[in-house]
């Protein structure tokens, strides 16, 4: 089942990259062109492989300058998701007492709506005569509509936030709540106060719950282009939105493949990075 449905179609995508398309004609003929493209790489078609000369000023770089930019507004996500959804997990682990399945029903309520209906629910909330603008207004506050909250990343990134909290504060939660109390105990105990408390016991016991909740979050929004396309405009679009692009209206499906593919391994050294440096900076702990 694995090999049929994740690692087959992967396969697909790494041999269809290095394929040229004309048209609706396939070349098969392998050829390192479409990476070329991406990396704004100047290939050499009448040299030895991987010959190649760099086109300055980067000709391209529209393909790894739109990678980037998806890198960075998925951690502005994340890193704005954890922040909304640690307190939330904090109160429900450590404040509510009684009918903790209610309130992470409560929770849970967004999602008994459409992805796509929350999405055009943003819209109209941050739209030029939207919500925000007009209470804005209302208050006096501002003379004119604000427009840079609508159709940019500014407003990718709310909306993700938003469609994102409720999957990390579940696994922070889990986290919190299998945590030993008597560990707060006792370090309340020893003289600690509440923020040292915070920082020395319960932040380092529940990082496992909070590195999932993280990863959770950044792996998938990085090839978001659902909520780019509908709020996010022309200077909110991301990778995403680039290679839906190729595999549609360009008929590009050799480039489109490529950019996943570069998009994918991108995201893997970013989380092995990730993982990496948490278990060295564990590991130091330990020794020190």
């Amino acid at each position: 089942m694995l090999a049929a449905l994740l690692v087959t179609p992967f396969a697909g995508l790494a041999v269809l990259s290095f394929w040229t398309q004309h048209n609706f004609d396939f070349d098969s003929a392998a050829t390192f062109n479409n990476y070329a493209k991406i990396f704004a790489l100047g290939w050499k078609e009448d040299v030895e492989l991987f010959a190649f000369r760099i086109d300055w000023p980067f000709t391209n770089a529209i393909y790894t300058l739109l990678l980037a930019k998806s890198v960075l507004m998925s951690l502005c996500v994340t890193a704005t998701v954890i922040l909304f959804a640690y307190p939330m997990a904090y109160f429900l682990a450590f404040r509510v007492q009684r009918h903790k399945i209610i309130w992470l029903i409560l929770i849970s309520i967004p999602f008994w709506t459409s992805y796509l209906l929350r999405i055009f629910s943003w819209k109209v909330i941050l739209g030029y005569n939207g919500v925000v603008n007009s209470a804005l207004m209302y208050l006096g506050l501002i003379d004119e509509p604000l427009s840079f909250i609508l159709y940019n990343s500014t407003s990718v990134v709310i909306t993700l936030t938003h469609a994102w909290v409720t999957f990390a504060v579940l696994p922070i939660y889990v986290s919190l709540e299998k945590m030993d109390k008597s560990l707060l105990e006792a370090a309340t105990d020893l003289g600690d106060t509440a923020i040292e408390r915070f920082f020395r016991v319960t932040l380092p016991l529940s990082a496992p719950g909070t590195v999932a909740a993280a990863l959770l979050v950044f792996i998938p929004t990085v090839g978001e282009y659902v909520t780019p396309n509908v709020v996010g405009g022309t200077s909110g679009i991301m990778v995403g939105n680039l290679i839906q692009s190729l595999f549609g209206k360009s008929n590009d499906w050799p480039l489109g493949a490529a950019l996943s593919n570069v998009m994918m391994f991108t995201v893997a050294l970013l989380v092995a990075f990730f993982l990496w440096a948490i278990g060295y900076r564990r590991m130091r702990q330990r020794m020190a």
